[in-house]
Formats: structure tokens, C-alpha cells, sequence
């Protein structure tokens, strides 16, 4: 007991000055960045996609949900009325495509990024309190997540929101709910086994709480592999989202999507109307490749090792 107290004072004797340190890491992680070509792209790729969903209302040449007849199925640069052009064309009911496709960025990323919220807080409370407590706790816990596990998650959620009914709110919840599995089983491992480690047990001997010794002392350890499955995740979410958007079980069709505007384009493909579904097809694509190169250079500059070699 007293060697533990002991090296716990001696360690926050001599502690790391934190501003210095974020400015290393932070100035580590843009070289990092700019020596990586493949992450450097995904991360203006990234930017350029959050740009959109932000400003794009704004900058949208047209109303989105806009109809006009007398311009349906126009194909790229075509004139539209007065200086206005239909830069990637319209749609079969005269709606323009960049607009619609200016405004799917944002519910995109909302879903994305909420649901991995969603999923990544219940998945990360459930596996450090599986992981800590073991015994019956962990037990009930990871059979639940095995019982989902043995379900295709998209028949599950095709399932909850036919029941439910199509709503950002509920796809984001659904969603959500599916990926908790992936971040308990992660938590969990990790706790597992850190739990014995000596700061661990230093932070019992000195009477910390079990909330301090789980969100305080155990939770910043393992961030950096939830930081990275998050990346990965929200690829996968964008594009569940967009599967079920396209099946009619996604927002409510006044919302713009991209899986939405793939949908719709499906009787026009083998008229040779190809912009109504390439480019909201290359927006998922691109979007998708973006956060999965990020989530490479993530598990590369995470990775302690390299900052050891490094």
C-alpha cells in the first residue's frame, strides 16, 4: 500500500506541463498528416463534405423539394429559368440535383456522426461497467449483445422502423443502437485489462470512487481505439442510412437524401438519365472512402508503438 502511494506521488510530482503536451501531439499529428498523402486527401474530402452540410442551404442554387414540370429530366448545365443553371441537372419531377444533393450532405452526417453518439455512449458505459464488475453483470451484458449480434442488423432495423415509422430521430436511434455492441466488447476487453494495473489499484488505495476509477482513470487509456473504430463506424452508418433511405425507411421523403435520390432514380437508369443516380452515388462513395482512409491514418498515428519509433 504504501509503495503505491508512494509512486503515485512521485509521479505527480514531476507532472507533464498539458498545454505543452497537446501542442506536441497536435503538431505530431499535422505532420503526420501532411506526410500522408492518402489521409491528407481524406481529410479534405472530410472538410469539404462538413462545409456542405453546413453552408449548403445557403449556397443552393434552388429550393430542394422545388418541382416544375417543365424542367424534369434536364440533363447537366442545362439553362434553367432566368440566370439560374441546372448544374448537374434535374430530377423526374424538375428539381434541381446539386440542390438536393447540397442539402442529403447534412442528414448524412448528422446520422452519421449522432448515431455513432448514440451507439458509442451506451456501448462505452455498458463495456467498462462488463468489464469491472464481471461476474453476472458482464455476463447479462454480453449475452444481450450476442443475442443482437445474432440478428442481420439490417433486418432489425428495417423491422424497429416499420414499427416505429420513418423520422430522423428514430433512424438516428436505431442506427445508434445497433453499434453499441462493437464499443462494449471493445471497453470491455480493454477493462479487463487495465483494471489490475498498479495507477488502477493506486486509485482504490486512495479511495477514489468507482465513477473516478471508470471515467477518470480507465476511460482516457482506451480512447484511442474507440477514436478509431469510431471512424470506421460512421462510414458504416452513412451507408445504412443511405439502404434504408432507399428502401422508403429513412427520413420522410420532404427530406432530402442520398439514398433517397437513389432511389428515385432507379426507373430512369435504363433511360440514360445517369446523373440522377452517379452523382448522389459518388457522394456516398467519396464521403465513405473519406472516413475510412481517416480511420487507417487514426489506428496508424494511435498506435504506441509508432510513437515509440517515432
Amino acid at each position: 500500500m504504501t509503495d503505491l502511494h508512494t509512486n503515485v506521488v512521485e509521479t505527480e510530482a514531476v507532472p507533464v506541463p498539458p498545454v505543452s503536451y497537446r501542442r506536441r501531439e497536435m503538431r505530431r499529428a499535422f505532420q503526420s498528416l501532411v506526410t500522408s498523402r492518402w489521409a491528407l486527401l481524406g481529410m479534405l474530402i472530410l472538410l469539404v463534405v462538413t462545409f456542405v452540410a453546413i453552408f449548403g442551404p445557403a449556397v443552393a442554387p434552388f429550393d430542394p423539394n422545388r418541382q416544375n414540370i417543365m424542367m424534369r429530366l434536364l440533363e447537366p448545365g442545362s439553362p434553367g429559368v432566368g440566370d439560374l443553371t441546372y448544374w448537374l441537372g434535374s430530377d423526374q419531377l424538375g428539381r434541381d440535383v446539386l440542390s438536393r444533393l447540397l442539402y442529403g450532405a447534412r442528414v448524412s452526417l448528422l446520422v452519421g456522426v449522432a448515431a455513432i453518439a448514440v451507439g458509442g455512449t451506451l456501448g462505452t458505459v455498458a463495456g467498462l461497467v462488463s468489464g469491472y464488475f464481471g461476474g453476472w453483470i458482464d455476463d447479462v451484458i454480453m449475452r444481450l449483445g450476442d443475442i443482437q449480434l445474432a440478428f442481420p442488423f439490417i433486418l432489425l432495423a428495417i423491422m424497429f422502423l416499420v414499427v416505429l415509422g420513418p423520422g430522423l430521430v428514430n433512424i438516428i436511434l436505431v442506427l445508434g443502437i445497433g453499434q453499441w455492441i462493437t464499443y462494449a466488447r471493445i471497453v470491455r476487453a480493454q477493462t479487463l485489462s487495465l483494471r489490475e494495473k498498479e495507477y488502477v489499484e493506486a486509485a482504490r488505495a486512495m479511495g477514489d470512487s468507482t465513477f473516478s476509477i471508470l471515467f477518470r482513470t480507465i476511460l482516457p487509456n482506451i480512447v484511442a481505439p474507440l477514436t478509431v473504430i469510431a471512424s470506421f463506424n460512421v462510414a458504416g452508418v452513412i451507408l445504412s442510412e443511405a439502404a434504408l433511405s432507399f428502401l422508403g425507411l429513412g427520413v420522410p421523403p420532404s427530406v432530402p437524401t442520398w439514398g433517397s435520390m437513389l432511389s428515385e432514380s432507379r426507373d430512369h437508369l435504363l433511360s440514360n438519365k445517369w446523373w440522377m443516380a452517379v452523382f448522389p452515388g459518388l457522394a456516398i462513395v467519396f464521403t465513405v472512402l473519406a472516413f475510412n482512409i481517416i480511420g487507417d491514418w487514426l489506428r496508424d498515428f494511435l498506435d504506441p508503438r509508432l510513437k515509440e519509433n517515432g
